[in-house]
């Protein structure tokens, strides 16, 4: 494999394994062998689905503003806060008026997510 193969844009919307997780929600996956990354683009107003995954998520809000609700709580965010989520924790994320793009980082990778299709997989 090329090194060049391991290179990518986080703004090139042509790059990485694109997935529509619901209305709204789309996202770009790349993945490795022990972590998994994904941009997460959510339309003005768009929200997740509540779900969980046994994997460990990181999130860090790049571009816009939003609600993450983590578990019991509801925590307005930021361009440039982030925040872990453990496994089984149950999440989402409400987009504020000018929508938001995030960066999530999994580890280990989600198998439901190194295929193209719809969904957020678990719930």
């Amino acid at each position: 494999m090329s090194q060049k193969d391991e290179f990518h844009n986080i703004d090139n919307p042509d790059d990485g394994l694109f997935r529509e997780l619901t209305a709204g929600v789309t996202t770009r996956i790349f993945s490795g062998e022990q972590a998994m990354l994904s941009v997460v683009t959510l339309a003005p107003h768009a929200r997740g689905t509540l779900h969980h995954h046994p994997e460990e998520q990181w999130g860090v809000l790049l571009d816009g503003s939003a609600i993450r609700v983590q578990g019991d709580e509801e925590i307005p965010v930021k361009k440039g806060d982030f925040w872990r989520t453990p496994g089984n924790v149950p999440h989402t994320m409400r987009a504020g008026p000018d929508g938001a793009r995030v960066l999530d980082i999994f580890s280990p990778p989600r198998p439901e997510y190194k295929k193209a299709g719809s969904g957020f997989g678990t719930t």
